[in-house]
């Protein structure tokens, strides 16, 4: 792969990061132990065409999702043909990355609420609230309406400190 390549792959993966990352101490695969980590997201268990339909009909802003399937060398069903999404960064600019986190949570459990076992996402999420939300099925947008007014609060704090604006 050509350096430059290599280096704009990086930047969609830290990107896409902190959501994704959301999922990663769940049973389900992020592309670590491939080439594209974080932008890969799968399970044996899943159905890549199904997930893929329907996190694009949820028009979240900034991503596309594509089927694939995916071999990792490691983390996460190393070894085994994972079936998921491959995380298509379409801006930049746009991208709610936490909101994406719980955009794919939740169709996980939709989707896949026998297999998608979301117990350890709270070591990450670390806000009882919005994993009870999730687990209740409530709608991702729903979710992150009910933390918008505290970030906003937190950005008028923080502009204070900021030196580059």
């Amino acid at each position: 792969m050509d350096k430059s390549v290599a280096e704009f792959a990086q930047l969609d993966g830290s990107c896409v990061y902190p959501g994704v990352a959301l999922v990663e101490g769940t049973n389900v695969s992020v592309g670590r132990g491939t080439d594209t980590p974080f932008e890969l997201l799968g399970a044996p268990w899943m159905n890549a065409r199904e997930l893929a339909a329907y996190l694009n009909a949820r028009q979240i802003p900034a991503v596309r999702f594509v089927p694939v399937s995916f071999t990792p060398a490691s983390s996460n069903y190393a070894n085994q043909v994972c079936r998921g999404v491959n995380i298509v960064l379409t801006d930049r600019e746009f991208l709610d990355s936490p909101e994406l986190g719980i955009e794919i949570a939740s169709a996980l459990l939709k989707l896949y609420p026998q297999q998608f076992r979301m117990d350890k996402m709270m070591e990450i999420l670390a806000s009882k609230s919005v994993y009870d939300a999730l687990a209740r099925g409530e709608d991702p947008h729903r979710i992150e309406l009910g933390w918008r007014d505290d970030l906003q609060k937190f950005k008028q704090v923080r502009d204070r400190y900021l030196i580059y604006k």
